[in-house]
């Protein structure tokens, strides 16, 4: 495990345990002590925790987003299987939106043998997927809208991506999101790609949101949209099945990886 995956676990078990110690560091990564300190320096340099005697806590707010390579590196399988059952909505002659994140990146890969796709997203990391895995000489246009590239994250934002998804009107968009919520909806991290988000809901003919369940009962910073606003959300048998009931009922079609 390099340290990047090991950092990624580290605020992993601090969320949902609130803190982490040293001797919890050395034994699940078989690191000397002098690691262990290092990665929560380290940590705590980036505000990604709060480094106390023997160990750290949790320091992140609602507006704290995981930076891409460690998102990448949580629930890998579960959004390899989602990406694959996503993938199977689209049929070869359809255009689609890949919007940023590690799950709809997963789709990507599921797309090989599929023909005449048109394919835009704000998300440099799935461009390149698309490159690796598709002909764009024989199975697909790649557009990729421009903008701002955020560092770490490598969406794109602003004005460019905001135009072209109210100008190119695809037959799926994929959202990924970082907050699924009854009470307040989808939410985001950012506030540029929460904006971002919104256009490519509003001209999509069919809007699919595809997120693991651990995105599930939670909200993050921005408001995106309601629930109502997408037709499906893809997700993991682990999401909890009342809260996906109640979805249901709302009118959501929910498919299970």
């Amino acid at each position: 495990m390099n340290a990047v995956e090991r950092h990624s676990k580290i605020i992993e078990i601090v969320l949902e345990k609130g803190r982490i110690t040293i001797p919890e560091i050395c034994q699940l990564f078989n690191v000397s002590e002098m690691t262990a300190r290092r990665d929560l320096n380290e940590l705590d340099r980036r505000g990604l925790l709060r480094r106390i005697h023997g160990g750290a806590v949790a320091n992140l707010g609602r507006s704290y987003e995981p930076p891409f390579p460690m998102r990448a590196t949580k629930n890998q399988e579960i959004k390899a299987a989602i990406g694959r059952k996503a993938a199977e909505l689209i049929y070869d002659g359809d255009s689609i939106a890949l919007d940023v994140g590690t799950t709809t990146l997963e789709i990507v890969r599921w797309l090989k043998g599929k023909r005449n796709l048109t394919i835009i997203t704000n998300c440099l990391p799935i461009a390149n997927r698309v490159v690796d895995v598709l002909s764009l000489e024989a199975d697909a246009r790649l557009i990729i809208t421009g903008g701002i590239v955020r560092p770490r994250e490598l969406s794109m934002i602003g004005a460019l991506p905001e135009r072209a998804y109210q100008e190119f009107h695809v037959d799926k968009a994929f959202i990924g999101i970082a907050g699924i919520s009854l009470e307040d909806g989808l939410t985001e991290y950012n506030m540029e790609d929460a904006q971002v988000k919104k256009n490519l809901l509003r001209s999509a003919r069919e809007k699919i949101v595809v997120a693991d369940s651990s995105k599930f009962g939670v909200t993050t910073f921005v408001s995106v949209a309601p629930l109502t606003a997408v037709d499906r959300i893809v997700t993991d048998a682990g999401a909890p099945p009342e809260m996906l009931e109640q979805i249901r009922q709302m009118g959501v079609e929910v498919v299970l990886a």
